[in-house]
């Protein structure tokens, strides 16, 4: 195993030199960037093209009766209709959608926010909150992060209450049946999936 004198050594090694960044797009939504980088042997690579966007939770969530609580929407990236875990945005108060350097979600806030999106896409809450894992969405090209939760015992505590772009349908599934999702390529969400992993290996 590498001493941690040996990982800071790598580190030194392998680091990316950002030279110049252009801007293309720059608004509320997202921070879209070409940029020119010199590699570890001196020479410089672009156009490389990363985004900062804002971070975002997962919820797995199951009610009283053990059903794990789905919803199913439009993808317009892979343009397909998905089954999944209840998410969406944490929400900045200064109207800025996506973090900046050093500008990290606190914990209270990724809750809230867990709390919020699961009430207004399914219509139920819970009083027993996990924080599962907070991971980088897409370390390649991307600098948002998503803070995945699981949520128990949830009950009904009215109806949903979307977003003017949210259309969405509401599922409840046995894990049986998600299990069967994944294996089938039905449930195709990423972060999902491994959200649902590591619900599944907490229960074991």
């Amino acid at each position: 195993m590498a001493s941690e004198y040996d990982k800071e050594k790598d580190r030194d090694d392998l680091v990316w030199e950002e030279v110049r960044t252009e801007h293309i797009i720059k608004d509320e939504w997202i921070d879209f960037r070409r940029s020119a980088y010199r590699f570890p042997d001196g020479t410089v690579f672009e156009p490389y093209y990363s985004y900062s966007r804002r971070d975002y939770v997962v919820i797995v969530a199951s009610d009283e009766e053990g059903r794990f609580l789905c919803v199913r929407q439009f993808r317009q990236g892979i343009k397909e209709v998905t089954t999944e875990f209840p998410a969406g945005g944490i929400e900045r108060q200064e109207g800025r959608e996506y973090r900046m350097s050093g500008d990290a979600v606190t914990a209270k806030d990724a809750l809230a926010a867990a709390k919020r999106e699961l009430r207004e896409e399914t219509g139920y809450v819970s009083d027993d909150w996990t924080h599962l894992i907070t991971i980088p969405s897409n370390a390649t090209i991307a600098d948002n992060y998503a803070y995945v939760y699981r949520a128990r015992g949830c009950r009904r505590a009215g109806g949903l209450e979307l977003d003017e772009t949210e259309f969405l349908h509401m599922e409840k599934h046995t894990a049986e049946e998600i299990e069967g999702s994944i294996r089938a390529g039905r449930f195709q969400q990423a972060v999902h999936v491994m959200a649902w992993l590591l619900a599944k290996a907490q229960q074991e």
